[in-house]
């Protein structure tokens, strides 16, 4: 430890408020709150620690800190840094996952839809859920367009639409309703919500058995359909039912080799609808971590009416409109300790998983530094793609801490080109052109997808930008596959085939190859789709769905003569349009009358 971090270290404040680990390029790497700064900054530097967290030391060459008035303040402060700057050792923080919900919509029309909301999301209506996933909600949803009266369509229309033709839907654009029963039908919608199914499965069973017993064998199957759907959507989603209906939320955490693993059930009316899970390293004190985790949840999801926490939590610095509960005995604390339980159970399951891929990200982090003398902390990697030289794409995938960062990923439409090194020399330039003028995040290290050429052209044009990058580039071998590193003064790096080093740099390739090949795919079918009957002057969208309803496909529209065009458009669209579908064809193009 050098002696300024021992001197601010020294004069720490007794204080509530967060503080910042910086390492030597003066980047945050993490965020942490304390109630008193000088006890927790300093357990850092004293001690044993495990791998993990002596990394996480080794890394900080300063630290930065805010006192706070109070400990509540001081999370709430953590958590805004957390998401400004996205430290790399703050990764329990970084889960962006939102749960669905139901809206019953406040209308007098009975309308349902899903919406991922938060305590701050304005709506009008009635919500149910959450639900595990936006499937869960969405086949939901169907069922209730099934079974009740509902409208189907977020806003009335004009004119009698598809739903009421498919006889699924009595057509209220047109009909004058009848309020009582479309409170009638929202409040069979709302228990159905609620879980209270008795009713309905037995009203189906009966028309079930009638509809058989007349032998409409058909209509008896789509009964029994439904029935089976409300089973299969309920079964799930009533894993605990009691004669109590509560609702609330409960949060337990378990400790085990310096993994924290946090899980929440959400139970509503008497029923387990959903779990949250998280698990991940420990680098500060559980407790401490284990509030910040569920103050981050309620930023992003529905508050609920009840959150139970173990009597053991001090949760004086969260928020104050959380209704939160300790107990001793009853539903609750039964579903606390199932809590409790799984947390321990997820643990216990993945933490094998968890150390062998750690383990694996070590072993490549070491690879990084015998070969080029640093591991890089973000790469940035870039592909090609075109067929015949029409629609010419390219893709770019990012890696931070040697870990996928999806959000950063971006797709280039190029100047359609045979040319792949103008190609490369394009998006080279684009990118790094845009890093400089709106000074963006900097890659430590950039990889090309290509041969000896390509690296050249990229290196000059990021040494031209006055950018300090290293450029190197993946090749490959005869049968197209991943087999040695070209470094940016052209010496070729034999690596192991069986290494992790070789493995993780061949999935990084094809990762960005696919990136590249399904944007370029996607704008294939777009243009196969759209190039036929779109920019033909006069012919606009009504007129082209006319003549799709009419012929049925595109092929059938290319197959008439000039004459049956004639006879669903004006001479001068259909000559135009003939040209075109023809000229494209290959075929001769005839003499304009």
């Amino acid at each position: 430890m050098n002696q300024k971090l021992k001197d601010k270290l020294a004069t720490l404040p007794s204080r509530p408020g967060s503080y910042q680990m910086k390492d030597k390029d003066g980047t945050i790497i993490y965020v942490g709150k304390a109630i008193n700064l000088k006890n927790r900054v300093n357990s850092y530097f004293k001690g044993a620690h495990d791998h993990k967290t002596t990394k996480l030391v080794a890394d900080i060459a300063d630290f930065e800190y805010i006192v706070t008035s109070s400990e509540k303040e001081a999370l709430i402060l953590e958590y805004n840094l957390i998401k400004e700057y996205d430290p790399k050792y703050n990764i329990i923080f970084k889960d962006d996952k939102s749960y669905p919900y139901i809206l019953l919509d406040a209308s007098d029309i009975p309308y349902c839809r899903y919406i991922r909301i938060n305590k701050k999301t304005k709506y009008k209506g009635e919500i149910f859920g959450p639900y595990p996933d936006a499937t869960a909600a969405s086949k939901t949803i169907d069922l209730i367009n099934k079974i009740f009266k509902t409208r189907k369509c977020q806003n009335l229309g004009k004119d009698l639409c598809l739903y009421y033709h498919l006889d699924q839907c009595p057509g209220y654009c047109k009909l004058d309703v009848d309020k009582d029963e479309m409170a009638k039908i929202k409040d069979e919608v709302r228990r159905f919500l609620k879980g209270e199914n008795n009713e309905i499965l037995a009203d189906l069973k009966a028309k079930m058995q009638e509809a058989a017993e007349e032998e409409r064998y058909e209509k008896a199957a789509e009964y029994r359909d439904l029935i089976n759907d409300i089973n299969y959507i309920t079964s799930d989603r009533q894993t605990v039912q009691v004669t109590r209906k509560e609702s609330f939320d409960t949060f337990a955490y378990h400790v085990e080799d310096n993994y924290l693993s946090i899980v929440g059930l959400f139970i509503r009316d008497g029923r387990l609808i959903a779990k949250d899970l998280y698990i991940d390293h420990l680098y500060g004190d559980a407790q401490e971590e284990f509030i910040s985790y569920i103050y981050q949840f309620y930023q992003k999801h529905l508050l609920p009416k009840v959150l139970i926490l173990d009597k053991d939590i001090d949760h004086t610095s969260l928020d104050s409109d959380i209704n939160i509960r300790s107990v001793t005995k009853g539903f609750a604390y039964q579903m606390l300790k199932r809590a409790k339980e799984n947390a321990k159970i997820n643990l216990d399951q993945k933490l094998s998983i968890i150390k062998k891929d750690e383990n694996y990200h070590d072993h490549i982090e070491k690879s990084f530094i015998d070969i080029f003398g640093f591991c890089p902390k973000r790469i940035e990697l870039f592909d090609n793609s075109h067929l015949g030289g029409k629609n010419t794409v390219a893709a770019m995938v990012v890696y931070e801490d040697l870990k996928p960062n999806k959000k950063d990923y971006r797709l280039y439409r190029l100047e359609d080109s045979f040319d792949d090194l103008r190609n490369m020399q394009e998006v080279i330039y684009r990118r790094y052109f845009r890093v400089l003028n709106e000074d963006l995040k900097r890659p430590d290290m950039v990889i090309i997808d290509g041969g000896i050429h390509q690296l050249e052209v990229a290196k000059e044009i990021i040494d031209s930008l006055d950018l300090k990058i290293k450029v190197v580039s993946l090749g490959k071998d005869d049968h197209h596959n991943t087999a040695y590193l070209l470094d940016s003064d052209g010496k070729t790096i034999k690596i192991d085939p069986k290494s992790p080093i070789f493995l993780f740099l061949a999935s990084m390739q094809d990762e960005v190859h696919r990136f590249a090949i399904s944007y370029n795919r996607k704008l294939r079918r777009k243009n196969a789709y759209a190039s036929k009957l779109d920019n033909v002057k006069g012919l606009g969208k009504k007129r082209r769905l006319s003549l799709l309803r009419k012929y049925g496909s595109i092929k059938n529209i290319e197959a008439q003569s000039l004459e049956d065009l004639k006879q669903d458009l004006p001479n001068d669209v259909a000559i135009a349009l003939y040209d075109k579908l023809h000229r494209e064809d290959g075929n001769d193009v005839r003499d304009v009358e």
